[in-house]
């Protein structure tokens, strides 16, 4: 594109292929600018004074102003429209659970929520989850629990995940992957058919009031955050080479969820990939081996292994699906490369141990839950720290507010994404533009 005259007393240039006049001076343009080849010109006919040169570099910087804050690059020199995704529907386990748990089963007790919320706010968390920075992100206000009939608001989506849950069904929860999809095909149903109603009663508009428009169910992202609790079980119940034998069958559940969403209109989908499960406090400290089969930063190496198997084979599934749902778009997210970071560089980032936790307590086969508190030896424990920011490990599980906005910050930009696209671009690389 250039700023360059269309006339001797004017300067113009295209945005977006629309021709938008900036000025016109009463005298004749003295020098201008090639943006395509980044020089400078000077009409050799006159002196290009102070003066010019300022007046050039206010509607050069109004120019990158509309330019970008309407597209931005690639890296392949493609440009690339922000998506306004008007929803988020969300699949998972507890990383992602605003409340599907407390929903349907006991109450996640205090002090969780209590860094950001104040209160428990049915995220097994001090604070905030990925999801929920993710719903910041979008400017979407944060996604309420399917499960959950009081105060829920599914104008902006719907979260499915359920702590414990798992992509096989038989797992920590009976809220598996399959269960989540089929509550979204009846909430999608239900949506429709309620905003059809052509009746005035206000009975019914009340209800209209917290729902999503039937329009924006293809608009929407959907985000995956699910299968390590299937790798968790498996390696509490069976052995190493068994759980890395199921990741075929376990995959084939979670494309077979995918297909069930794209025939339904689902477009965009932003999926993460399983964590360093052998880096989890909770699984270090019970690993009988120690020190032998742990890697350079205390994690448990064979575990790590199977997640990256598991990671690898996932990927290769998303490749499969961009050729064989070619209108879609999807975002493979390598959620363990950012936490195996971020634990490798605890002290770098401004958090203490990253294999101590700061609520509950364990220690020789006897634990005291996040929540909780007992005498041992007399002693109490379980109280959670008074600064969580300096924990990477909420509970020995689970990660805290302050890990969580340091890992959302790493992957949203596209860091740690393939296609390498921020979450605002997430939804223009389908396969057909590649």
């Amino acid at each position: 594109m250039y700023i360059h005259h269309k006339n001797p007393n004017c300067l113009s240039f295209h945005v977006s292929s629309k021709l938008l006049l900036i000025s016109c001076y009463s005298v004749p343009l003295k020098c201008y600018i090639n943006l395509k080849r980044r020089s400078f010109f000077q009409n050799p006919k006159a002196k290009c004074t102070m003066e010019d040169m300022r007046k050039l570099v206010l509607l050069l910087l109004l120019y990158l102003g509309l330019v970008f804050g309407e597209i931005s690059t690639n890296d392949h020199g493609k440009k690339e429209k922000k998506c306004s995704f008007p929803a988020i529907y969300n699949f998972g386990d507890s990383n992602s659970d605003t409340g599907g748990k407390s929903a349907a089963f006991k109450e996640v007790p205090p002090p969780n929520g209590q860094t950001f919320f104040g209160r428990p706010v049915g995220r097994v968390c001090d604070g905030r989850l990925i999801i929920d920075l993710i719903a910041d992100r979008l400017e979407l206000q944060y996604l309420s629990a399917y499960l959950d009939s009081i105060s829920a608001d599914f104008r902006n989506g719907a979260n499915f995940a359920t702590a414990g849950s798992s992509i096989l069904p038989g797992g920590y929860s009976p809220f598996y992957l399959g269960l989540q999809i089929s509550q979204f095909l009846q909430f999608k149903k239900r949506t429709i058919l309620l905003s059809d109603l052509r009746i005035s009663n206000s009975k019914w508009s009340s209800y209209k009031v917290n729902i999503p428009k039937p329009e924006d169910f293809s608009k929407a992202l959907y985000t995956f955050d699910i299968g390590q609790n299937d790798l968790s079980y498996g390696f509490q119940h069976t052995h190493e080479a068994q759980v890395r034998a199921s990741i075929p069958h376990i995959l084939d559940n979670f494309t077979q969820a995918i297909h069930q969403l794209y025939n339904e209109g689902a477009l965009n989908f932003w999926i993460h990939n399983t964590g360093p499960i052998g880096c989890l406090p909770y699984s270090v400290i019970d690993y009988p081996l120690k020190p032998q089969g742990l890697d350079a930063i205390g994690c448990i190496e064979n575990q790590n292994k199977v997640a990256r198997e598991f990671n690898k084979q996932l990927k290769d599934r998303i490749s499969h699906l961009r050729a064989e749902l070619p209108h879609a778009a999807f975002t493979y997210v390598d959620i363990y490369s950012a936490k195996y970071q971020l634990i490798s560089s605890a002290k770098k980032e401004g958090f203490g141990d990253s294999l101590k936790f700061c609520c509950g307590w364990y220690n020789n086969g006897t634990e005291v839950a996040c929540g909780q508190t007992a005498i041992v030896n007399g002693t109490e424990h379980g109280k959670a720290s008074s600064d969580p920011t300096k924990y990477i490990s909420w509970d020995g599980i689970h990660y805290t507010d302050a890990a969580n906005v340091w890992l959302a910050k790493s992957i949203l930009s596209g860091s740690f994404s393939d296609p390498p696209v921020p979450i605002e671009q997430s939804c223009s690389h389908s396969s057909t533009r590649f």
